[in-house]
């Protein structure tokens, strides 16, 4: 039984109908992506589902007192001013006790009176290990400073603390819209997971396909105004849409074939005559719209020229970069070479975006050196978007980069064609920048990159806000593509399909050079955690000097070192723990605060210890 569904739903947009009597239906438990080409009315469905849109006809129906979390692609925080305005909601009894707790163990000398009535109040509504867990939303997402203004944020950290606020809500049901913009991989994976634990019932856009075979166990399909129901993952859902598209083609064919004969027999009758069988014409009329099978969408065209490339292509030496204390890039060298496909992963603020501005000039390097060969042409498609206005036209803003384009056929077009190939009609050609959609805007940004024909293309995060039909069209441009190609992307699919090597950026300046894609690069991981593991379980049971000796790669010092890693680690996770739970039975404001202080301190001390295990048990099995 749904404990979502529609009645008759219809919804119309500019005059055109995105659907009409649509039936959709949601089980508890269930987790469904809703996937269809870009203007099909995904995004506008969700709002309705989630009660944020008014449908033009039909209605929304669930179950009393169901509990439904939106999150939007452009999300807005009207009213609000700071980020714990948002997080902890006024109607939240929980939630407001633990930002005053918070905000009073902030201030130098807090009322112990005022502290001792939190914390009975907080154990009274079992509510510590609530906020234990909105601790770990917020830290997981990158959201620390609570007490920031909303407006000053970032559209990636609005992204992000819109999703942080769904998660600590705990809705019954999961509307997501393009959920994975603006996190990186190990967020993205660290959601996966948070998101099939458990029962949760879930209905996301996404145009991250590895993301939808990890979460979602059916696709929904909206097209040209009809729902399409596939149980299973996304190559299932590619073949079977792929026969349904053949099968409705030929019956579209033998209706027209039909058509030729009843159109006959239209012109046939006398005009005048009113004793024409009324179920022929009704059934004329069916039969004509049946003819016309699916309609051509249109296709993005890639097919760009590439400038020339010499045997010099980029030269980077001992290249280092600082901001402030923080170290992104620490004694990094590179030789670039003809037909290099490299992807740059790690997680977010650790220098990716920084290595890109010094490849393109857009920073100097603190120290080292970086030579660029005469013929490099760089094409920088940039996360941040276009740097135009929104009362530009369209045409113009491609005009300011040239007037004629050169073809990878050898053939020149005008800048109204090449928009014409990239989905840009006469009508939009000449209207204005701000009604362009977010697909449409990135499509533009990523015609201007390639009419400069370069040799040498940065993608920064191109996935963002393309649907998955125009993100294929990319892939297959960028598999034929003959230059240097360095992708940034949260994409897995994407890095696995597109490179051959990567560059990973693990923090503190270290960039690590791997060669093979994304997958094989987790999957070395897995198998070296694996590893640890048994190696664990047998050191177990060895003596001392056994341990020594399995462990010979290391020097004495770094064996020793490891050895006591090996004991002190979880003496410390259970000491964290066995705080965390006096926290939790404690009414000692006292108390309170000196345990929160020393678990903060016990687990950096953990995160350093670990970080130092990992290093030489790599060393250990190098």
């Amino acid at each position: 039984m749904s404990i979502l569904s529609t009645e008759q739903l219809g919804h119309s947009f500019n005059d055109r109908w995105l659907f009409r009597s649509l039936h959709f239906g949601l089980q508890q438990g269930s987790r469904v992506a809703l996937v269809g080409i870009n203007g099909t009315g995904k995004s506008s469905l969700l709002k309705i589902l989630a009660g944020k849109l008014i449908p033009t006809e039909g209605r929304v129906v669930s179950e009393r007192g169901l509990k439904i979390g939106y999150l939007d692609q452009d999300p807005q925080f009207a009213g609000l001013k700071t980020v714990n305005d948002f997080i902890y909601s006024a109607e939240n009894e929980q939630q407001q006790l633990i930002r005053q707790y918070e905000e009073l163990l902030e201030q130098e000398n807090p009322s112990e009176k005022l502290l001792q009535e939190l914390t009975d109040k907080l154990s009274e509504l079992n509510a510590w290990e609530y906020e234990y867990e909105i601790k770990t939303i917020l830290s997981r997402l990158g959201i620390q400073q609570l007490t920031h203004e909303i407006e000053k944020l970032s559209g990636g950290q609005r992204k992000r603390l819109a999703l942080a606020k769904l998660l600590i809500d705990e809705p019954d049901v999961y509307i997501l819209d393009e959920p994975t913009n603006h996190l990186d991989i190990e967020t993205i994976e660290w959601l996966e997971k948070l998101l099939t634990t458990g029962q949760k019932t879930v209905l996301l856009v996404t145009h991250d396909r590895y993301f939808l075979d990890n979460i979602c166990n059916e696709i929904r399909e909206i097209d040209r105004g009809n729902l399409y129901t596939y149980q299973g993952k996304y190559e299932y859902f590619l073949e079977k849409k792929s026969e349904r598209e053949a099968t409705e083609s030929v019956m579209a064919e033998r209706a027209r074939n039909l058509l030729r004969r009843e159109l006959e027999w239209m012109r046939r009758q006398p005009q005048a005559r009113g004793t024409k069988s009324k179920a022929r014409i009704d059934a004329y009329y069916d039969l004509e719209e049946r003819s016309k099978g699916k309609q051509d969408q249109g296709q993005v065209n890639l097919s760009m020229k590439i400038a020339r490339q010499g045997n010099k292509i980029i030269e980077l030496t001992q290249i280092g970069k600082r901001f402030g204390n923080i170290n992104c890039i620490e004694n990094f060298s590179y030789t670039f070479k003809k037909g290099d496909r490299i992807g740059l992963a790690g997680r977010n603020g650790t220098g990716k975006s920084t290595f890109l501005n010094l490849l393109t000039g857009i920073s100097s390097p603190d120290h080292g050196t970086i030579q660029i060969g005469e013929t490099t042409v760089f094409g920088y498609y940039k996360q941040g978007g276009l740097p135009i206005k929104d009362t530009d036209r369209v045409i113009d803003v491609v005009k300011e980069v040239a007037e004629y384009i050169a073809m990878a056929n050898g053939e020149t077009i005008t800048a109204s064609q090449l928009l014409t190939h990239f989905l840009f009609p006469p009508e939009k050609q000449f209207g204005m920048v701000s009604k362009l959609s977010g697909g449409e805007r990135k499509r533009l940004q990523l015609m201007r990159v390639l009419m400069t024909n370069p040799n040498f293309l940065i993608l920064d995060e191109p996935a963002n806000d393309l649907d998955i039909d125009t993100l294929n069209v990319l892939e297959d441009f960028l598999l034929q593509y003959t230059g240097v190609l360095m992708l940034v992307s949260h994409d897995r699919y994407l890095l696995d399909r597109l490179t051959d090597q990567l560059f990973i950026f693990e923090g503190e300046g270290s960039v690590k050079i791997y060669n093979g894609n994304y997958a094989d690069y987790k999957n070395e991981l897995e198998a070296e955690q694996k590893e640890r593991k048994k190696i664990e379980i047998a050191s177990a049971t060895l003596t001392p000097k056994e341990k020594i000796v399995s462990k010979s790669k290391l020097a004495y010092k770094e064996q020793k070192e490891l050895e006591l890693l090996n004991h002190e680690i979880p003496l410390l996770e259970k000491e964290i723990m066995e705080k965390q739970a006096i926290m939790h039975q404690t009414t000692d404001p006292n108390q309170l605060i000196a345990l929160s202080n020393e678990c903060t301190s016990l687990t950096t001390l953990l995160d350093d210890k670990s970080t130092r295990w990992l290093e030489l048990s790599e060393m250990a099995e190098v």
